[in-house]
């Protein structure tokens, strides 16, 4: 009996890029657009090359990797949204993949219509698909936006109801890329449990995509560690992850330029991250100041921008976070080069280690301008006012307050002398 659920075979995916080169032509208009056909350059681009592995059924595997290392790409030809340009692909069962926000959905459908049009697409009959629909519509919580179009939903019902469409219909295979990071903290941790039910108690496979280590390892018996298009490691979670961490938590300064970061497709390009720094490069001391500056471009004139950055333990769990919507400080922002968000605290109370940064951008509507996940690591140092006897594995965040003892009569406990 077969055991396999997917058989990757050399898989391997070119994309041809265009490039002009400078014309000195001073012509009419067709000589100008015959000099420009003439001088486009051709380079190809490997997003993948020579993948193979196998996924045994049942299996839940993780997919990691830096940003540009090839995942979304990898997982695109499994959901045939692309062909490759090489190598072979066989899928035992039927699959559903939840790739980005509105995939798989009509805009102009409802909620409920896209249920039965997601169904019909993976050959379920009416009166099966009737069967799930309550369960699909109490998991994602839109009852009440239902007979709404989809187009009308914001990024968070949509996946919601995206997710909820995939996990319960009946399918043999789930691929899930990052788009539960759209998602709040609750429902996150909810379709976290139900792909560990899916695979404990359904037997279904699934292929799990995430910067976010602490769910990688809780989630996934296996990984697959993708570095620049090819696998680097295939193997046990725990193993494969460690490895991945200490391969990109080298520490550099503390500052870093963001022009070169490889960004996940975002609807627009308004503002950009171009540079982030701490303490203008100076060491980070925990219950010491700390002054964050981000610098970013901006290309249109865009209303209520909030900046953020995530502080995030070495597994991907967020430890703390830094934004300006925290205390309402937004901005109106006209096309300019070199605008600088500062942020300023009098005592930082992470404690001292280690930590991976996410950034990020945002517009009043709450819209993702820029994001840029994972893109660096900064080391914390214990400070003049950190205890020695600090305990590495007591939480991420040390806050002082102030305690008062007393005897169970309610009278002062004597203080210490």
């Amino acid at each position: 009996m077969n055991t396999k659920a997917i058989t990757i075979d050399d898989i391997s995916k070119m994309y041809p890029i265009q490039h002009a080169s400078p014309s000195s032509s001073t012509g009419g208009a067709a000589d100008h657009l015959g000099s420009i056909l003439k001088r486009q350059k051709r380079e190809e681009f490997w997003a993948l090359r020579n993948i193979t592995f196998d996924v045994e059924r049942g299996d839940v595997v993780g997919i990691v990797g830096s940003n540009g290392a090839g995942k979304s790409t990898l997982l695109k030809i499994l959901s045939r949204i692309t062909e490759p340009t090489s190598g072979r692909i066989t899928l035992y069962g039927k699959m559903a993949s939840l790739l980005e926000v509105g995939t798989g959905f009509h805009p102009e459908l409802t909620g409920r219509e896209n249920i039965f049009l997601n169904g019909a697409i993976l050959g379920l009959r009416r009166a099966q698909i009737d069967q799930m629909f309550d369960a699909i519509v109490d998991f994602a919580g839109v009852e009440k936006f239902l007979d709404t179009p989809v187009k009308r939903y914001s990024s968070g019902m949509y996946v919601r109801l995206a997710f909820a469409v995939a996990a319960h219909l009946t399918t043999d295979i789930m691929i899930i890329d990052e788009v539960l990071a759209v998602g709040d903290y609750a429902f996150q941790k909810k379709c976290l449990g139900k792909m560990s039910d899916v695979s404990s108690q359904q037997g279904r496979t699934v292929l799990f995509v995430s910067h976010n280590m602490a769910a990688v390892k809780a989630l996934c018996k296996t990984v697959v560690w993708l570095n620049k298009g090819r696998v680097e490691m295939v193997g046990e979670t725990n193993q494969v992850v460690d490895a991945y961490l200490k391969a990109h938590t080298e520490l550099g300064g503390n500052s870093l330029d963001l022009t070169a970061s490889t960004r996940p497709n975002l609807p627009s390009r308004q503002a950009l991250l171009t540079s982030i720094s701490f303490n203008e490069g100076k060491p980070i001391y925990h219950g010491e100041s700390l002054t964050v500056a981000m610098s970013l471009d901006v290309f249109n004139e865009v209303h209520g921008v909030s900046v953020g950055v995530g502080i995030c333990s070495p597994e991907g769990t967020r430890i703390m976070t830094i934004d300006s919507d925290l205390t309402d400080d937004r901005m109106h922002l006209h096309p300019s080069v070199g605008t600088v968000a500062r942020y300023h605290i009098d005592k930082l109370h992470v404690q001292p280690g280690r930590y991976l940064l996410d950034v990020g951008i945002r517009s009043g509507d709450n819209h993702a301008l820029d994001i840029i996940g994972a893109c660096y690591q900064i080391e914390v140092l214990p400070g003049p006012q950190t205890p020695p006897f600090i305990i590495r594995d007591s939480g991420g965040v040390r806050y002082p307050g102030t305690w008062t003892w007393e005897k169970f009569d309610g009278s002062p406990e004597a203080p210490l002398v």
